[in-house]
């Protein structure tokens, strides 16, 4: 079934500066910097400069650090608001690295931490800035930074069974006193942990579907946990939706399938590993093992839907909205009602998606709202050549999906999109609108394979070779509707060190040399002026620099002037970037620290000081009570 990319859109013989002055003509492209500046030394008299003109990001930008610690600007301070391993109810235990169990995990604050959300209390439309619900996703484990004298070939049943447990969400009552400070609350009534064994529904087109059926679920509509949440969004009537993304760790065995059964290609295309796990979760767990549960990675990969004011709400698995390695499921609501869901496939060359729902929202009754999600047409993007592009339908019956069900469009999403000839991106993670404009922002990490023997070479909306540093695309809908088949787009920024020639940046046609230095952006917010805020993942493979959060206005004469404002402690990933309905504080999540070394001789004792360094979040306020950061 599927359709092996022949490298649309390649184009050879053109330099990148060629390729970026058709499209950026109005705009002032750096063609070059002087070569004998050192690597991310920029004159701080410059970067702390702007240009004349009123602004609304007036702090003082911080320069990238290697410090294992959170550095914020004068006049901000940040403080830690849960840590890994917390407990979240009056009887969960203490935390304790010696005396790990799944029920204590079951019970306690999760694992890094990704994707961070703020519902007000006491309603999802009160718009409380003081007192509300965190709810935070839990990628993925390091489990050699979690347990002392952890074996990676040989983990124990109760190590497994605690990364298991430290899977999944956490959902977490927390309020801000008068002082300014913020505390999560033990014992409240909200409080949830959601984890790798947490049962949930599996709804849309796909549920009970013969790929989705196991023995110990013979309907496909039922499954046991969600993996590798990573990233996520919140729906106008007051849920949360967290995303899957890279699930195809977890499980074992591809090559026990024989090469006539189309699961073992279906498999493969989402990379599950022929042989054993690198988790080895399959020594324990049947359900891992694709000799034993040959279907149970299809029940993996989609966006989750949970009511955060619902304790006892069941978890939905929303079909309708493909599978794949999601990033993002950011909502808008389109002038027809309707409900927009954008999200992006994290993997080098892969896709761009969104979904539009069949009717519209109703905004009186929220439980009706409920099922939205599992009717409607899911799109791909396609970006030309000339500035336009298409979304592409992927429904089962019409053009290179005739003979296809819905349902397998929607299992075997990047095989249909394969089809349809959709753009191959670099790394789409986050995609937000701004709630000022209605642009659509959307995130490419990183492509070091592109244009490399064998992959695809450079195209309009990927115009880089060896994409170290990642770049974002700003989108507009025709007509400003999300509902919209047809779009405009160009190159937002092109990200790396300006004062570094061959990194070919590019910061919407502001001055290169009073920009902050920022590579691989991740996750994106906006403040209440529409400044776009860039949380990045990588740079210590790219600066050898911490990674950090950066803000940069999209609009007027400042648009492209980036400012770096956080930076985390060694190690970690920043993520999840959350503002309060009064902008005057901004949650974090700071996700593996240390990552890369071990308990026995860690690089990070963060937040702490001691051992272990532990994932958590954070908030940053403003000094002053009543100021607003960055708007």
């Amino acid at each position: 079934m599927t359709k092996r990319y022949q490298g649309q859109g390649e184009q050879r013989g053109e330099t990148f500066s060629q390729i970026l002055k058709r499209r950026l003509a109005r705009r002032s492209f750096l063609k070059g910097a002087a070569a004998t500046v050192p690597l991310l030394i920029v004159d701080p008299s410059r970067v702390f400069s702007r240009p004349q003109g009123s602004s609304t990001l007036a702090f003082q930008p911080i320069r990238l650090s290697n410090l294992d610690t959170v550095l914020v600007p004068p006049g901000y301070s940040s403080q830690i608001i849960i840590r890994w391993g917390d407990p979240l109810f009056r009887d969960a235990p203490e935390f304790n690295i010696l005396n790990q169990t799944a029920s204590a995990q079951a019970r306690q604050f999760g694992y890094n931490c990704d994707y961070v959300g703020y519902f007000p209390l006491p309603d999802y439309r009160s718009n409380n800035p003081t007192h509300g619900l965190l709810v935070v996703n839990h990628e993925y484990t390091n489990p050699e930074l979690m347990f002392v004298g952890y074996s990676p070939a040989n983990p124990t049943r109760e190590q497994v069974d605690v990364e298991l447990a430290a899977h999944g969400l956490s959902i977490v009552e927390i309020s801000r006193s008068q002082t300014g400070g913020w505390r999560y609350h033990r014992e409240s009534f909200f409080n949830r942990r959601i984890t790798g064994e947490t049962e949930m529904l599996i709804t849309g087109p796909a549920a009970g579907h013969d790929l989705l059926k196991v023995s110990y679920d013979r309907t496909g509509t039922r499954v046991r946990g969600t993996l590798n949440n990573c990233a996520g969004g919140k729906t106008p009537w007051g849920t949360v939706l967290t995303c899957e993304e890279n699930f195809n760790q977890y499980f074992a065995n591809l090559n026990a399938l024989p090469d006539s059964d189309r699961r073992k290609a279906m498999h493969a295309r989402y990379g599950i590993p022929r042989g054993a796990s690198e988790r080895r979760w399959e020594q324990y767990h049947d359900r891992f093992d694709l000799s034993k549960e040959p279907n149970e990675p299809f029940r993996f990969g989609w966006v989750v839907e949970i009511d955060p004011y619902n304790p006892n709400f069941i978890p939905r698995k929303r079909t309708a909205l493909g599978r794949f390695k999601h990033e993002a499921a950011t909502v808008v609501v389109a002038p027809d009602g309707r409900v927009v869901v954008y999200s992006g496939d994290d993997e080098r060359f892969e896709y761009m998606y969104k979904f539009v729902s069949a009717r519209p929202m109703n905004p009186s009754r929220r439980e009706a709202n409920f099922g939205l999600l599992d009717e409607g047409t899911l799109y791909v993007a396609k970006f030309n050549d000339d500035g336009t592009g298409r979304w592409l339908p992927l429904q089962a019956g019409q053009g290179p999906l005739a003979g296809w069900s819905q349902a397998e469009v929607l299992i075997y999403t990047r095989a249909a999109a394969d089809l349809l000839g959709a753009t191959k991106m670099d790394r789409p993670e986050d995609i937000e609108t701004n709630p000022v404009t209605g642009k659509v922002y959307c995130v490419m990490t990183n492509n070091s394979r592109r244009g490399s023997s064998g992959q695809p070479g450079v195209d309009r909306a990927n115009p880089r070779a060896n994409n170290r540093h990642g770049h974002i695309i700003e989108l507009i809908e025709d007509g400003n509707d999300p509902t919209s088949t047809t779009f405009r787009w160009e190159i937002f920024l092109l990200c790396g060190n300006p004062m570094v020639p061959e990194d070919q940046t590019f910061f919407a046609g502001f001055d290169p040399s009073l920009v902050s230095p920022i590579s691989c952006p991740d996750n994106i917010t906006f403040d209440g002026s529409g400044n776009l805020w860039i949380a990045t993942d990588g740079m210590p493979g790219t600066f050898r620099m911490n990674d950090g959060v950066f803000a940069v206005p999209v609009e007027g004469e400042e648009r492209g002037f980036v400012r770096q404002f956080l930076s985390g402690p060694v190690g970690s990933e920043i993520c999840g970037p959350e503002f309060t309905p009064d902008y005057r504080t901004l949650f974090v999540a700071i996700q593996h620290p240390g990552e890369g070394s071990s308990l026995a001789a860690p690089t990070s004792t963060w937040p702490d000081g001691a051992i272990p360094p532990r994932p958590s979040v954070i908030a940053v306020t403003t000094r002053h009570a009543l100021s607003r950061i960055g708007s």
